[in-house]
């Protein structure tokens, strides 16, 4: 007779795979989010499953925040992109309870190594694009090489991963000094790929990341921690501002619009500016409930018509909270909101140091970065946001 399967191991092999595959691949990533969904659903020991996913703060803050965007839909009128924000948001119905109910917490350092592995492989084709020893590779070109994402999604990715390995670096007592080395030297070339790729939100969740992870070694002693991070955060600033022509570009072109106004409109730090004064005023019409999730488009279209003509229009206000404020109204920030509050809460709970900082960083760093971007709507970032939240947050105590 055929050997039962063992369906944990199956569900571990997977998560280890999407781990590796959620930031080379978008096809591959969502094959293995559909083979482990679908096996999910048809597993059955469905009161388990559910038991398991309502007692979980996060996990119905999670769900509530979704089920907020199915209601958006009734005083939408095109439904059409509204069904298309909705479809975006099905991370927080499904993927994440279905994630959460599957890891093992003997497998976390294999999601972990996977990820990193993935990083790593992605760091060595960047720097080999970026020293002109092999072409450019699908988004990469030598002066941006980030080959397998746009710079976007691959900074902020980039921070996540140097997080973790610093944090070994720093709170690992048990770390043999080849495993120091080698963490110290790729946590050092990571930092470096930092600046030379063009992800400016990602770098200032960089700038974040390090004045966390000095906070967290100090254990919040503010006057050590503040006074580390005055020298810290400028060295490695200035330096980067001095030794890599992408960042210094980057930066000065993010201030110029500062120094010349007729400047704003014309650049991506105008245009944000520009976005968020509309959609205020947008939200001021529409605070409580917002426009519905589909009619942020056409709404902010009627508002730029009459303020800034001659500025372009947008589907995106590129700030989440802006985007989640007007379409929902003051309820559905505040449900997406909590879904921060919950993984600061829950994480404060746990005995592993790695755990608890880690899940108090997470959503720190993106709570950060989502002032300048949806990052919650594109596929490779709320993966990779996924991903981790389901296992930081995860009551091993119980299972």
């Amino acid at each position: 007779m055929p050997k039962k399967i063992n369906l944990d191991k199956v569900y571990q092999y997977l998560l280890i795979l999407l781990s590796f595959l959620s930031i080379l691949t978008v096809f591959g990533a969502n094959l293995i989010i559909v083979i482990i969904v679908l096996t999910w659903l048809l597993s059955g020991d469905y009161k388990s499953k559910y038991t398991e996913v309502i007692s979980n703060k996060l996990l119905v803050a999670s769900i509530i925040f979704f089920c907020l965007h199915l209601l958006g839909l009734l005083w939408t009128e095109d439904l059409k992109w509204g069904l298309h924000i909705v479809h975006k948001m099905w991370y927080f119905l499904l993927l994440l309870p279905v994630l959460h109910s599957i890891v093992n917490r003997k497998y976390i350092r294999h999601y972990i190594f996977s990820f990193l592995l993935a990083v790593a492989f992605t760091e060595v084709v960047s720097y080999l694009v970026w020293f002109e020893m092999i072409s450019p590779v699908k988004f990469a070109t030598i002066i941006n090489p980030t080959p397998f994402m746009s710079h976007i999604s691959w900074n902020p990715i980039l921070t996540i991963a140097i997080y973790i390995v610093m944090h070994e670096v720093f709170f690992n007592k048990a770390l043999t000094k080849l495993n120091f080395f080698l963490y110290s030297f790729f946590a050092i070339t990571m930092s470096i790929n930092m600046f030379i790729t063009g992800g400016r939100a990602g770098q200032v969740m960089y700038f974040a990341m390090i004045g966390v992870l000095i906070f967290q070694f100090f254990n919040a002693e503010r006057v050590k921690s503040l006074m580390v991070i005055a020298l810290v955060i400028p060295g490695i600033f200035f330096t980067a501002y001095n030794t890599s022509d992408l960042f210094k570009y980057r930066v000065d072109k993010t201030i110029a619009p500062f120094m010349v106004m007729d400047a704003f409109h014309n650049s991506s730090v105008g245009y944000r500016i520009n976005f968020a004064k509309n959609t205020f005023e947008l939200i001021e019409k529409n605070i409580f409930l917002g426009v519905g999730v589909g009619d942020f488009p056409s709404e902010y279209k009627k508002i730029n018509l009459k303020n800034t003509p001659n500025a372009r229009n947008t589907t995106n206000p590129h700030n989440m909270y802006l985007l989640v404020w007007s379409q929902l109204g003051l309820i559905g920030l505040i449900s997406f909101l909590s879904i921060f509050y919950y993984q600061i809460k829950l994480s404060r709970n746990s005995s592993s140091r790695f755990i608890r900082d880690f899940g108090i960083a997470l959503p720190i760093l993106f709570s950060i970065i989502l002032l300048s971007d949806s990052y919650l709507l594109g596929h490779y970032t709320t993966l990779v946001f996924m991903l981790f939240s389901s296992f930081l947050y995860k009551d091993f105590e119980k299972s």
